[in-house]
């Protein structure tokens, strides 16, 4: 039987990560921002993969609270906006920084758990 309190979790742990990223969105604002919410996001994650092991808080954790704090989205229009030079920059940036944070998380996850 699946658990009728992951949906409420996701729900809740989505809540939370949106308005994180609006709030972080309110203090460092245009790609700076969005590259911030999505290095640590990815680091985030591979760390809450590699040491969580309850379903119950990986499911409000990953699919919750971030996947909605990170952002692909806004991401896509901003480098969209940004032309061909900075575009690419921002492209390069996110994907360095991104599997950085997420070799970082990786590791320390594995260390945590």
């Amino acid at each position: 039987m699946a658990d009728r309190l992951l949906p409420v979790l996701v729900a809740a742990g989505g809540f939370l990560g949106a308005a994180g990223r609006y709030l972080l969105g309110t203090v460092v604002a245009g790609p700076p921002g969005t590259l911030a919410a999505n290095v640590v996001g990815s680091f985030a994650l591979a760390l809450v993969v590699g040491a969580v092991r309850s379903t119950r808080l990986r499911a409000f954790l990953t699919t919750g609270l971030l996947s909605s704090f990170t952002t692909y989205s806004t991401f896509a229009v901003e480098t969209a906006s940004l032309g061909p030079a900075l575009g690419f920059i921002n492209v390069a940036a996110t994907y360095a920084l991104g599997f950085a944070a997420a070799l970082l998380g990786v590791v320390a996850g594995r260390r945590w758990a």
